[in-house]
């Protein structure tokens, strides 16, 4: 058995990852801003933080936010790991962190480095968007009258599930360093999610309007720096989490 804290085990990724290796038969405490006994806000650090770390083997490090201080947490992580003289630090980024230069992607990378600098054992998955990320930013947008999408943009959404059982078999094994980046089964146009996601929610269709944007963002993701090259690594499709989330529905 091994002990193992959870950095935002109570989030979308976290809490499955948590679940796995509870059951399979490790010790796992979960670090989150709310969760009892172990909670901190890693933006914070503080003396619950090495209590949390006290006799860790392994950290999974999940915890994450668009709104910044991810680096500031991360270092308040390496800093404790190192006292407490954890083995092993495994780290969730994302596929594009060092091609698409947005500034949530920038500072995944500069956590990247950081671990990679830290002096501990570690392992560092990149993913791309988890199925349920793709279904929010798309609930959104079918609010307006007209489907707005940038052109010529795609995606390659995965199971989180599957995402969770690779990082518990990771967190389990020595450290790898950069592994192999997993993506979801197939490369999809927005539209055809788009269509997708509407049909599987009952929305009747709406008329899509294919905008050309500007700038090293959009040229980036026009360039597929968000995907992996080749077949993903992922099973489920965008079709079968929404057939799970909305009881039926198909469409491409």
């Amino acid at each position: 058995m091994t002990t193992i804290l959870v950095t935002g085990g109570t989030g979308t990724l976290g809490q499955h990852v948590t679940e796995l290796l509870r059951a399979d038969g490790h010790e796992v405490r979960v670090l989150s801003r709310h969760a009892q006994p172990y909670a901190v806000d890693l933006r914070e650090g503080g003396g619950v933080l090495d209590v949390a770390l006290a006799g860790v083997d392994v950290v999974v490090h999940c915890a994450s936010t668009p709104r910044g201080g991810d680096e500031r947490a991360a270092g308040h992580l390496i800093e404790a790991a190192r006292r407490a003289r954890v083995r092993h630090l495994v780290y969730i980024s994302i596929v594009g962190v060092d091609a698409v230069p947005l500034g949530y992607y920038r500072s995944k990378l500069a956590v990247e480095r950081l671990i990679e600098a830290s002096g501990l054992g570690w392992t560092v998955l990149r993913t791309t968007q988890f199925h349920d990320l793709v279904a929010r930013v798309l609930e959104v947008l079918g609010r307006m009258p007209v489907l707005v999408l940038p052109a010529g943009v795609g995606g390659q959404p995965i199971e989180v599930r599957e995402v969770a059982a690779r990082l518990a078999e990771l967190a389990v094994g020595a450290p790898a360093g950069r592994v192999a980046d997993m993506g979801g089964p197939e490369v999809r146009s927005l539209a055809s999610l788009a269509r997708a996601y509407g049909v599987a929610a009952g929305r009747r269709r709406r008329a899509v309007v294919r905008v050309r944007l500007f700038g090293r963002v959009y040229r980036a993701f026009r360039a597929g720096g968000h995907v992996v090259p080749g077949p993903g690594a992922g099973v489920g499709t965008f079709e079968g989490y929404l057939g799970e989330r909305f009881g039926g529905g198909e469409g491409k």
